[in-house]
């Protein structure tokens, strides 16, 4: 069954970064992702099988090394759920969020199983410029 799934696409996750494709270094930048939606009916030696995907773990990647891993998306700002903050001004990161399903499946309307492994898929990646704030002193 594990082979099976695999071959079905499972949907990637997306970023919502704030601020959204700059900041500064040295603050936090905020980070979440809506949790992605798997939901299938679908043929398998010769039986429907409804599969189910259930977002269980997110892997955080900043784009500069660093990572991180949840079990839940994050949310927008105010929420500091997810944060990074970059130590290098002047560069472009790719930051990604890559979602672990727990996968569960019917066959043939018979009762709900978990399939013993979850399945990752890699998000989408988005691009971020850091910046350094210089001060400026006015009359």
């Amino acid at each position: 069954m594990l082979r099976e799934v695999r071959r079905l696409p499972l949907p990637k996750a997306s970023l919502s970064i704030q601020p959204s494709d700059r900041t500064l270094v040295n603050l936090d930048t905020v980070f979440s992702t809506v949790p992605p939606a798997f939901d299938r009916t679908v043929t398998i030696l010769g039986q429907r099988v409804h599969v189910t995907g259930t977002a269980s773990r997110y892997t955080w990647h900043f784009g500069d090394g660093a990572t991180t891993a949840t079990t839940g998306p994050g949310r927008p700002y105010p929420a500091l759920d997810v944060t990074h903050r970059y130590a290098k001004a002047d560069r472009t990161h790719r930051p990604r969020v890559d979602v672990t399903f727990t996968i569960s499946y019917a066959v043939s309307g018979g009762p709900t199983q978990t399939l013993g492994q979850t399945i990752t898929t890699d998000g989408v990646p988005a691009a971020l410029t850091t910046h350094e704030a210089v001060p400026v002193l006015i009359d």
